[in-house]
C-alpha cells in the first residue's frame, strides 16, 4: 500500500464506515475492508480508476466532488478521507465543510507549497516550481489552489474546525524532528485529521 495510505489507515478505527473522496483505484478502501472490516464508498471521476475499483469489489460512485456531497446524509460516515485532491478543488473550503457535514472526522493530505524547495525555486528562478513531486507547469496543472500548512490551519480556524492530529512528511512520507518543529518549512506533504466543533465538544466532554 502507498506510504501515505499506510499512515492514514492507522487513524481509521476497525469497523468504521468510510467515505474516500477521489479514491483512485480503490487501494485504501480495499485494504481497509480486508484488514479492518471497514465498509463504505469511494467517489471517483476517472473511468479507468472506477473500473479498477469495480475489479477490486470496492463500492464506487462516479461523482464530481466540486458539486458537493448532497447525496449523503449528515453524519453518515465515521471517517471521510481525501488524499492529494484538496488543492485540485475549485472550492476547497466548501468541500471541507461538506466533508465535516457527512463525517465525524476527516483525514486530508495535500502538498505544502511553503516547503523550502518551493520557496527557493520561486526566489532563484522567478517561476512556479516544477519538480518530480510537482511535475506540472502553471498552465497545465490540475492543482489550482496550492496552500501551505499555515493557510490550511487558518481555514480550519475560520471554519471552527479542530485539528486532532498533524504530520508533516517528506515525499517518501517520512517525518523527522525538523518537520515537527518547522512543519511549514520542512514538510513537503501535510497529513491532517480534523473534526467539526460538535465532535470536538463531545471529545472534550469525554
Amino acid at each position: 500500500m502507498r506510504a501515505d495510505l499506510d499512515i492514514i489507515q492507522d487513524w481509521i478505527p476497525a469497523g468504521s464506515r468510510v467515505l474516500d473522496l477521489g479514491c483512485g483505484n480503490g487501494e485504501l478502501l480495499a485494504w481497509l475492508r480486508d484488514n479492518k472490516s471497514v465498509s463504505g464508498y469511494g467517489l471517483e471521476i476517472d473511468p479507468g480508476n472506477i473500473a479498477e475499483c469495480v475489479r477490486k469489489g470496492v463500492n464506487v460512485i462516479e461523482q464530481d466532488l466540486d458539486k458537493g456531497l448532497g447525496n449523503f446524509a449528515s453524519n453518515s460516515f465515521d471517517v471521510v478521507v481525501m488524499t492529494q485532491s484538496l488543492q485540485a478543488m475549485h472550492y476547497p473550503d466548501k468541500v471541507l465543510e461538506e466533508m465535516l457535514r457527512v463525517g465525524k472526522t476527516c483525514i486530508i493530505t495535500f502538498p505544502n507549497f511553503g516547503h523550502w524547495r518551493c520557496r527557493w525555486y520561486l526566489a532563484s528562478k522567478g517561476r512556479m516550481p516544477v519538480s518530480d513531486f510537482l511535475p506540472y507547469t502553471w498552465y497545465n496543472t490540475p492543482n489550482i489552489h496550492f496552500c501551505t500548512f499555515e493557510d490550511f490551519e487558518a481555514l480550519c480556524h475560520k471554519l471552527q474546525v479542530r485539528v486532532q492530529d498533524r504530520l508533516a512528511v517528506d515525499r517518501e512520507h517520512r517525518h523527522s524532528l525538523g518537520s515537527r518543529l518547522w512543519p511549514n518549512l520542512l514538510g513537503e506533504i501535510g497529513i491532517y485529521r480534523v473534526c467539526g466543533p460538535s465532535v470536538a465538544d463531545a471529545l472534550i466532554a469525554v
